[in-house]
C-alpha cells in the first residue's frame, strides 16, 4: 500500500476510523451529510450499498484527486430493516426484537476516486445470533450507553457484547467496516491511481 495516497473517511463513525487506523491507513475524516433514506425500490441486500455511495459520490465532489471511503451499515431482522434509532424509546424495541433471535448485518461500501472515475461498490454480510435478554438490561444498556449512533441499536464491541451468542462472518463487519474483504478491494483500487 502507497502511504502516500490522499485517502478521505466520509464518515463520522469512531469505529470505521479505528479499524482504518488498526491496518496503519493514514486519512482524514470529511463526515458525508448525505441523508439515510433507505429507498424502496432497492432490494434489501443493496440498500447499504447504495447509501455509501451517495456518501462517498457527496465527498468526492470536494476533493476529486483522493481515494473517498464511504461506508453504510443496516441490520435485518425477520425480514425488517434497522438503522440508526430515532430516539431511546426506538432503541429499546429494536434491542427487544433482536433479543433471543438472529439478524443479518450488512456493511456497504464504496470506493471513488472521481479524478479518474473510479467506482467501487461492494458489501460484507455477518449472521449474529443475540441471547435472550432480560427487559431490565434492555433498559440498562439503553439509559446507558450511547445506542442512538449504532445501526440495529448496539455495538458488538462494547457491553451488549456479553449478549452475543456467536457470529457467522466477519466481526469487524459488525463494528461497521469489513476489514479484510475492504483491504483487498482498496489496494486493487489504489493500484488504478497510478
Amino acid at each position: 500500500m502507497n502511504f502516500k495516497t490522499k485517502i478521505i473517511l466520509a464518515s463520522k463513525s469512531p469505529r470505521r476510523a479505528k479499524i482504518l487506523r488498526m491496518v496503519g491507513m493514514n486519512f482524514k475524516i470529511v463526515p458525508s451529510k448525505v441523508k439515510e433514506k433507505i429507498k424502496q425500490n432497492i432490494e434489501q441486500t443493496k440498500i447499504a450499498e447504495s447509501i455509501s455511495k451517495e456518501k462517498a459520490k457527496a465527498i468526492s465532489l470536494q476533493y476529486p484527486n483522493h481515494i473517498i471511503i464511504g461506508a453504510d451499515t443496516i441490520v435485518l431482522s425477520d425480514g425488517e430493516i434497522f438503522g440508526k434509532p430515532k430516539d431511546i424509546y426506538e432503541s429499546k424495541q429494536m434491542l427487544r426484537r433482536l433479543s433471543g433471535n438472529s439478524h443479518k448485518v450488512i456493511t456497504g461500501v464504496t470506493l471513488i476516486n472521481k479524478s479518474n472515475g473510479e467506482i467501487n461498490t461492494f458489501s460484507e454480510s455477518t449472521e449474529v445470533f443475540v441471547g435472550k435478554i432480560p427487559t431490565k438490561q434492555i433498559e440498562y444498556y439503553a439509559n446507558n450507553f450511547n445506542t442512538l449512533d449504532k445501526a440495529g441499536s448496539y455495538g458488538i464491541q462494547g457491553w451488549f457484547s456479553v449478549w452475543i451468542e456467536k457470529i457467522n462472518g466477519c466481526y469487524y463487519n459488525v463494528m461497521g467496516l469489513p476489514v479484510s474483504k475492504f483491504y483487498r478491494h482498496f489496494i486493487k483500487f489504489e493500484k488504478l491511481m497510478k
